[in-house]
């Protein structure tokens, strides 16, 4: 191509590696790349929750416009920042092979343990923060907005005894050496689409050139798994705000698991359902029908009020 493929990006240095990491991909086929970095509202309103702020797409909303307009060809995102429902004109064409799942707690403490009573946990997740509740009682957690540098900032002036972040992004900025626990999926079930980076593109987009991009960047493997925890997600009609979880595994070429559910705010409650199908679509929406029949649904209206 004589012109380069665009891709519109998140401007924090997480965000920038994904993307780089999509250009080195399109590069290695012969694509020239160009990188548009933009800040989302969810970057620039530091000082509320992400469900306080109100819009759906606090991370992915001027990405999206970006393609809209035809200024870029691809918007690079975590996976799990994109919400369930896409608009009709936009498409999501690709999602990366996905790196380990876990959450993972991070401090300058050497002996850091999760076990000691009255520590202070840093975490902007409202589902991390609910697990926590149920799982790690005796901790107390605290608002920690902002990139990951910024988290680490505040953890090491002291704000916070230790951070419970993705993996993902901890590994591809290179913060392994201050991971105290990896946190088991048993119980801390992550969020939809943790680990993978999600392309989207608008549906206008030339055919052929989307063929090329997708050969380029998808996961067979992993889209199936998204796919799967999405169309859970879209049913529960779930987002950042909403303490929901799926993780979806290929159990071999025709078999998907999907273990996903619900919690309260408190940590109190909890609804989770195991099932396996063949249809990632169908395997989803029959989980997510599941979990609300089960009590999710009652889970669903207290958080909702509480949120008002």
């Amino acid at each position: 191509m004589t012109n380069p493929i665009r891709l519109v990006t998140r401007s924090s240095r997480l965000a920038m590696w994904q993307a780089e990491h999509v250009a080195a991909l399109l590069n290695q086929v012969g694509f020239e790349t160009e990188l548009v970095p933009v800040q989302t509202i969810g970057d620039k309103v530091l000082d509320r929750t992400l469900a306080k702020i109100g819009a759906k797409g606090v991370f992915t909303e001027e990405l999206e416009e970006s393609l809209r307009r035809g200024e870029t060809h691809l918007a690079v995102h975590s996976a799990k920042d994109v919400q369930s429902t896409i608009p009709e004109d936009l498409e999501l064409l690709a999602f990366l092979e996905r790196e380990k799942v876990n959450d993972v707690v991070l401090s300058f403490q050497e002996d850091f343990s999760l076990a000691k009573p009255g520590i202070l946990l840093g975490t902007s997740s409202t589902r991390r923060k609910a697990q926590l509740r149920r799982y790690a009682p005796h901790a107390e957690t605290a608002e920690a907005r902002g990139n990951l540098q910024t988290r680490l900032r505040k953890l090491e002036e002291g704000q916070y005894d230790a951070l419970v972040l993705a993996y993902a992004g901890v590994h591809r900025m290179g913060y392994e050496h201050l991971v105290r626990h990896e946190l088991s999926t048993t119980q801390f079930v992550p969020a939809t689409g943790q680990g993978s980076i999600a392309v989207e593109c608008a549906a206008g987009l030339d055919a052929d050139l989307k063929t090329r991009l997708k050969a380029a960047l998808d996961h067979a493997p992993t889209h199936t798994c998204l796919l799967a925890e999405r169309a859970f997600l879209h049913r529960m009609e779930g987002g950042c705000s909403i303490p929901s979880f799926a993780l979806a595994t290929l159990l071999d070429d025709s078999t998907i698991r999907l273990e996903a559910g619900i919690i309260s705010l408190d940590g109190e409650e909890e609804v989770k359902v195991v099932q396996t199908g063949s249809d990632a679509v169908i395997l989803g929406e029959a989980v997510a029908q599941e979990v609300l029949a089960r009590g999710g649904r009652a889970i669903l209206a207290a958080i909702r009020a509480a949120q008002r």
